[in-house]
């Protein structure tokens, strides 16, 4: 038996072999595999994190000067590209000198001088660098509970056994820090490590300070000369807690707020927006009516109706649950594994002013053995479509709502979250027609009764079933207002006025001034609420940071919004439980269909747990256009894995198979230029041979469905594929984008701005340069169906 077709599961479970619960992880991903592969896979992943005594001496084998590198007392003799091969890969084995480490830096290593010894040109090692795409994580929403500063202190850290060693924090936290200490630190990261913050111990007086505290490390990342420790408390009383609590609030504003989670969070959103308009796959939302499977909702984009309307009757009426009907929901379910089932075949056929749909799934075709009538007969028809069905079970566990700022309410309201936990699965029905493939599709006809296609006669639907939600393209999260007056006090610096609230909600008030106040706006203010502090117990309402947004009326209205840290924000907390119990009693303002679009934006997230493919963002250039980005979403996938093979870093994936030749700017930029935002996307076809290679390397051969121009040819790449390894078809989107939906992200956005300007501005312009998106799709299977000398009717 042999590991080649694991390098994917091997590489993914190296980077987590050191993690305390590996084992747990390993029972999950390795779940479907048989006990001898298990047993291969631990062998193979014990080996390389056995500890390794080769040496690396590079000096005879270099052009390079080599420095001298000691790991564990081991001396190894370096070049510069070997030394930061090693630096990158040592923390994946905690900074352990492995056997997996020394194959990596070697592999590394042979691989840059055979290329020296190929001399390769500069221009073309530029044309490989402009095909390695970074990646952007989409669907993933999580926001931190708890505030981090960027703080830094100096410090002593020290290990039982070990000499101790100074460092400086980059960020604190009540439960954590984020710690820089030398690069050669020779500290054990399974074990605890006992941190000193001497710049608090000499200030405050705590036991807990004087002794140090134990921290967990929860990792180390190399970077430059030094070693990046992340850590989780474990020391420490309440004292300890209060004194840091303080701390980080008391010095909120003279020291930056870590923002990297909402930053990346709000880059995912704001990609999302450019994708989710295009989106040609429609969503559709499975609940559980009389304990049967039954389509209730779906989701509408601007480019998805085409599907919707093509299941319209002469009445208008959507046959859509007819052709999902429960039975096929069910084996869709039941039987996941089984592709026969995802894979729908339909037709029309209007008589007596009558539309009559006729449809069958690949399992009903074969078993009743009229594929050969049904794909010839139907093929020639106009209304003739293929479609596949990706199902996705909804883990209820997690949280409907992308709340990204720290203190967000993390759930919709009572009635949102009710219809969406009715919600067990979601269908996403994707359209593979393609017309160019018709005329192979009739080469299946065989000379037959058509009459025996009336088994696949659809139940007439009378009345409407699904309920359709449009996708939110506006405003993600628009709060009601609530008529309601109190007293505030303002202060900005040393000026300070007071005056009262006209409307609330739970992170916004609109105040009227007796007079102007001369703010500077947009700024920083905070507010008291001097009446509302009786009934507030003990939650503090006294000086709390809020931001200016603007000001009418010259300056007698002001506009004011919550500036929320990491920590839940008082006044936001307080005002959400006022709202709450007297909703009754005060009047509402605005509503802007709230309700129903907090259940499009909920249907919406849960869409995006599972992407059907891989989306990818053109970005304009100075000269022309580029490849970006692409997509990753949070569940693993075939494609990115593939092209992530030949790139060393995290999330950086290796295209150049895909779009060499000028493929890019052939295939893509150049009908993108043509197009505008309102046009469907358009789509052209890849044929890929994988061939695996000793060790699990896959050699990938892209080729044009256009180049290869007949029949023939296309069987004879796909027969070859198969014998040297495997075949893989990808269907390649291509559409242009519309301008940035800026406002869907707006509180992210302020949020960055007031602690990290800079990063807000850039997140902001590399939106602005996207002119593009698409989707590379896997249709491997749609592709044989077309030829029957290549598909498998068993």
């Amino acid at each position: 038996m042999s590991l080649e077709n694991h390098s994917a599961l091997i590489e993914q479970l190296k980077s987590l072999i050191m993690e305390p619960d590996f084992q747990d992880i390993f029972e999950q991903l390795t779940a479907d595999e048989s006990n001898s592969t298990r047993f291969l896979l631990k062998m193979e992943l014990n080996r390389i994190s056995s500890l390794c005594t080769r040496l690396i001496d590079l000096r005879d084998k270099t052009e390079l000067p080599c420095e001298e590198i000691v790991i564990a007392n081991q001396k190894h003799f370096l070049d510069a590209p070997a030394k930061e091969s090693l630096l990158q890969i040592l923390p994946l084995y905690r900074n352990n000198y492995t056997l997996g480490v020394y194959e990596h830096v070697i592999k590394l290593h042979k691989r840059r001088r055979l290329r020296l010894r190929e001399k390769v040109s500069d221009e073309d090692t530029n044309q490989e660098n402009q095909f390695l795409v970074p990646g952007v994580v989409l669907g993933s929403y999580f926001n931190r509970s708890e505030e981090r500063m960027n703080y830094s202190i100096r410090i002593m850290v020290s290990q039982q056994g070990l000499a101790e060693d100074n460092g400086v924090t980059l960020d604190l936290s009540v439960g954590g820090a984020r710690i820089k200490l030398p690069l050669k630190h020779g500290f054990d990261q399974d074990k605890p490590l006992r941190v000193k913050l001497l710049e608090l111990s000499d200030e405050y007086y705590l036991d807990d300070l004087q002794q140090g505290v134990d921290y967990q490390i929860v990792d180390i990342q190399n970077k430059d000369d030094s070693a990046i420790f992340r850590l989780k408390r474990l020391g420490g009383g309440g004292a300890l807690d209060s004194l840091l609590s303080q701390l980080i609030r008391g010095h909120k504003f003279r020291y930056k707020v870590d923002v990297n989670d909402v930053i990346v969070t709000a880059t995912g959103l704001g990609y999302e927006r450019h994708y989710l308009p295009l989106l040609t796959h429609l969503p559709l939302f499975v609940s559980s009516v009389n304990n049967k499977p039954q389509i209730t909702y779906e989701l509408l984009s601007r480019s998805n109706q085409s599907i919707q309307h093509y299941f319209q009757d002469e009445n208008e009426i959507s046959q859509l649950p007819s052709l999902l009907n429960t039975s096929r929901l069910t084996q869709l379910i039941n039987q996941a594994e089984n592709n026969d089932h995802s894979y729908l075949f339909s037709f029309t056929y209007h008589a007596n002013g009558k539309l009559h749909f006729y449809s069958a799934t690949l399992a009903e075709l074969k078993s009743t053995k009229n594929i050969h009538l049904f794909f010839g007969f139907a093929s020639k028809k106009a209304s003739w479509r293929v479609f596949k069905v990706i199902t996705q079970v909804i883990d209820h566990s997690k949280s409907y709502k992308t709340s990204t700022l720290p203190g967000d309410d993390a759930r919709y309201a009572a009635l949102t979250e009710q219809q969406l936990a009715q919600f067990s699965h979601i269908l996403q029905l994707i359209d593979l027609t393609n017309e160019e493939a018709r005329k192979d599709y009739q080469c299946w006809f065989e000379q037959s009764d058509v009459n025996a296609l009336k088994v696949f006669a659809q139940t007439k639907i009378k009345q409407q079933n699904i309920k359709k939600v449009s996708m939110p393209f506006s405003e993600r999260r628009h709060e009601a207002r609530f008529s309601f007056k109190t007293l505030i006090t303002i202060q900005q610096g040393d000026k300070q006025t007071s005056g009262i609230t006209h409307d609330i909600s739970s992170r916004g008030l609109q105040i009227m001034l007796e007079k102007t106040a001369n703010f500077d706006e947009p700024g920083a203010i905070t507010l008291s609420f001097p009446r509302l502090q009786a009934a507030a117990n003990t939650t503090n309402l006294s000086n709390l940071p809020y931001q200016l947004i603007r000001s009418r009326m010259n300056g007698l209205i002001l506009h004011v919004s919550a500036i929320i840290g990491h920590s839940p924000h008082e006044g936001v907390t307080f005002l959400n439980k006022l709202i709450a119990h007297n909703k009754q009693k005060l009047e509402q303002l605005s509503d802007n269909e709230g309700q129903k679009k907090e259940l499009a934006d909920g249907m919406k997230n849960l869409l995006m747990r599972q992407l059907p493919g891989v989306p990818y963002f053109i970005e304009k250039t100075a000269k022309t256009a580029k490849m970006a980005y692409i997509g990753i979403g949070t569940t693993s996938d075939e494609i990115s894995h593939l092209f992530a093979q030949d790139s060393d870093k995290l999330l950086q994936y290796n295209l150049m198979p895909l779009l060499k030749n000028n493929v890019l700017k052939q295939q893509i930029v150049d009908p993108l230029k043509l197009m505008k935002p309102t046009q469907d996307m358009t789509f052209f076809e890849v044929f890929i041979q994988l061939t695996r290679h000793p060790r699990g390397a896959v050699q990938i051969q892209c080729k044009l469905k256009s180049e290869l121009i007949n029949r023939e040819q296309q069987i004879e790449f796909i027969t070859q594929s198969k014998k040297a390894g495997r075949f893989m078809a990808l269907r390649v989107y291509v559409g242009a984008t519309d301008k940035p939906d800026m406002s869907y992200i707006r509180r992210e956005l302020e949020y960055i701005h007031i602690h990290a300007n800079h990063r807000a501005k850039q997140l902001e312009e590399q939106l602005w340069k996207v002119i593009g998106s698409g989707e590379l799709l896997d249709i491997t299977a749609e592709v044989e169906f077309r030829f029957p000398s290549v598909m498998t009717l068993t």
